[in-house]
């Protein structure tokens, strides 16, 4: 599998990490934004092509996939790019920034029949993965879902704290990994609202948000969004369910009371990110559909797009 990455940032040496993971997977070109960290990041990780555009890694015929992690606003079109050049792809989350453009993917995955998968991690962590398998087993079932989200990043900077050139955003990224995960554990979303704080007043976008969501099973969940938070950053996800408590940051999960629950058995790996890129191979090699495909995740970008007309009213 000759792999192909756009947007060697933070997240996307991530992925480069996972990858070299995998047996048969050749990592053959780095695309980036500037040719110097292209090339840096290439020599890095043994690819023999880097370059800063994504159309002369389509023009390979020794690439067999692609892995985005760029900028959301270039998701859609760029994984529609994929597809139209032959290539498999993987888009980092969001899949887009707008419903109109998540449908586009779907139609050019269905005309194509080509492998497009979504980076909905929390489908992979382990942590999310036991909590999972016991909802199918009938051992529990969800009453609500209490997550946060926080981030400190009042600038437009990465999780290496380098600058970004695009400006994030606390519903069509950081919210897609919840209202997706919330609907594959629960069941599909029926109920969705939103409300926000001020908007910023050189980034433009909300820096708080509180979203709550209803499964048509009955489950809840409540959904806090901050950019302004100065603590502990990242996800953190309590299940409250009929059998028990569970409270998982990334790919740990401990009990309510804070006794951590080991999941080491659960997959071949405790990194979310591998976990993932593994599920694109296979699928790829398998010919089958992948957790996460682009149809599976579609529903969380109707919602999104829901909650935006919200907002905006």
């Amino acid at each position: 599998m000759r792999i192909a990455l756009a947007g060697a940032g933070a997240f996307g040496e991530k992925h480069l990490d996972g990858l070299k993971l995998i047996d048969g997977v050749e990592i053959v070109s780095i695309i980036s934004r500037t040719a110097e960290q292209a090339a840096a990041v290439a020599a890095k990780y043994g690819a023999k092509h880097s370059s800063t555009e994504l159309e002369d890694a389509l023009a390979r015929d020794d690439v067999d996939a692609v892995i985005l992690c760029t900028p959301t606003q270039m998701h859609a079109s760029q994984a529609i790019a994929c597809m139209n050049a032959g290539k498999h792809v993987q888009v980092e989350i969001p899949l887009a920034d707008s419903w109109a453009d998540s449908l586009a993917v779907v139609a050019k995955a269905k005309e194509t029949g080509l492998t497009c998968m979504v980076g909905h991690t929390r489908r992979f962590n382990p942590s999310h993965q036991l909590v999972h398998n016991r909802i199918a087993a009938g051992e529990f079932n969800v009453q609500q879902m209490d997550v946060q989200t926080y981030f400190f990043r009042r600038r437009n900077i990465n999780a290496k704290g380098e600058a970004r050139s695009w400006t994030d955003h606390l519903l069509w990224h950081h919210a897609a990994h919840t209202v997706d995960l919330f609907a594959y554990q629960a069941g599909p979303i029926v109920k969705a609202n939103a409300i926000q704080g001020p908007l910023h007043p050189e980034l433009g976008i909300a820096m708080d948000m509180s979203i709550q969501l209803q499964s048509e099973s009955g489950a809840i969940c409540t959904l806090s969004l901050s950019f302004n938070n100065d603590g502990p950053l990242g996800t953190f996800f309590r299940y409250i369910g009929d059998t028990a408590t569970y409270i998982a940051r990334y790919d740990d999960l401990f009990t309510g009371k804070e006794e951590q629950i080991d999941v080491s058995n659960v997959a071949v790996s405790m990194n979310g990110i591998e976990l993932q890129d593994r599920e694109f191979v296979s699928a790829i090699r398998e010919g089958r559909e992948p957790n996460s495909s682009v149809g599976k995740v579609l529903d969380c970008y109707r919602v999104l797009g829901e909650l935006e007309t919200q907002l905006a009213g």
